[in-house]
């Protein structure tokens, strides 16, 4: 069985490696569904039950893949989805908070997943022209009715997370978080250690600049064109940064990416990593992470050769920027 942790104050215990499912919807380049489903199926063999799921991933596909894949397998899973974003033809996601809207979301992801709970249900972008406390009361109301367990929030910063918090329990709050990425993520975990809520890192590999398998330009494929951090220049940057990571990762003996998901999970034992792939021999090394002991002065020497703010270009493109952290 793979290390687990409690997911929040007084929350179920969560393998702390999970598998973020966005990459089996043709993010990063097709997905095959069987072998997508096998890939489900090897990390539950493995002992990973925290699976990461959205309604806007594939816009359904992905939540119905995954019903299809825990057929008979539902008590081996915390099951995690999201909510909240909105499709518009054309253009940038919408989102939408109203509390009609969580309820219709919540029906609908459901029956996709066919199952009669979601273990964890996230507001999955923050919709500025509805009161958090309303989107949360409609959430709360759906663990009234035994239909969710726990509360989430993606990409939420500090304020809204207390006044979430306020109205009900947030289990946890998921942001990106890596050795690239950070400043954002550990200003939200200062408001998440103090109110006893797990913090989720998503894209814990920088979105694959810190598994050793992006060094060209010709290799990044799928939605990853069109992020900041892949654009000429920030490219280049970017990957003389995480290069400084697979020097140390040569001489701790283990791959970049088990070092970079070592020094995250050693942050401390309320953060969680869902990193995402389609291969489970992928799956495999991620896993092999919690193998991979750190003393504190290790940690702290990782910490020092990607300082914070030294990544090139933004999370997201432009209009993605506007939506997160809020």
């Amino acid at each position: 069985m793979i290390a687990r942790r409690q997911l929040g104050t007084g929350g179920p215990m969560v393998s702390a490696i999970g598998l973020g499912c966005m990459s089996l919807s043709g993010v990063y380049g097709e997905a095959d569904e069987a072998e997508s489903i096998a890939l489900v199926h090897h990390a539950l063999d493995r002992g990973v039950n925290h699976l990461d799921s959205s309604d806007m991933y594939g816009w359904g596909q992905n939540e119905t893949l995954l019903g299809r894949a825990l057929k008979g397998r539902r008590d081996q899973v915390f099951l995690a989805t999201k909510f909240g974003q909105t499709r518009q033809e054309g253009g940038q996601n919408g989102v939408d908070g109203s509390p009609a809207y969580v309820a219709a979301a919540c029906e609908a992801s459901l029956k996709r997943l066919g199952v009669e709970v979601i273990d964890l249900y996230y507001q999955h972008r923050a919709d500025p022209s509805v009161p958090v406390e309303e989107t949360v009361g409609a959430m709360k109301r759906l663990v009234e009715q035994g239909k969710v367990r726990h509360l989430g929030l993606s990409e939420a910063a500090p304020d809204r997370i207390r006044r979430a918090h306020a109205v009900h329990p947030i289990a946890a709050v998921q942001t990106e978080y890596s050795l690239l990425y950070r400043q954002e993520a550990e200003a939200t975990r200062a408001v998440t250690t103090e109110l006893g809520i797990a913090f989720v890192a998503y894209s814990p590999l920088g979105r694959g600049f810190l598994s050793g398998t992006i060094n060209s330009l010709a290799e990044v494929d799928g939605r990853r064109a069109a992020h900041p951090r892949f654009q000429p220049g920030n490219f280049e940057r970017n990957h003389a940064l995480a290069m400084r990571v697979f020097d140390l990762a040569r001489e701790k003996g283990c791959t970049p990416a088990q070092l970079c998901l070592a020094w995250l999970l050693a942050q401390g034992q309320d953060v969680f990593a869902i990193p995402g792939t389609r291969r489970p021999a992928r799956l495999d090394e991620n896993l092999g992470a919690l193998e991979v002991p750190l003393t504190p002065h290790e940690v702290a020497a990782i910490s020092a050769i990607i300082p914070p703010g030294a990544a090139a270009g933004t999370r997201y493109p432009a209009g993605g920027m506007k939506g997160v952290f809020i």
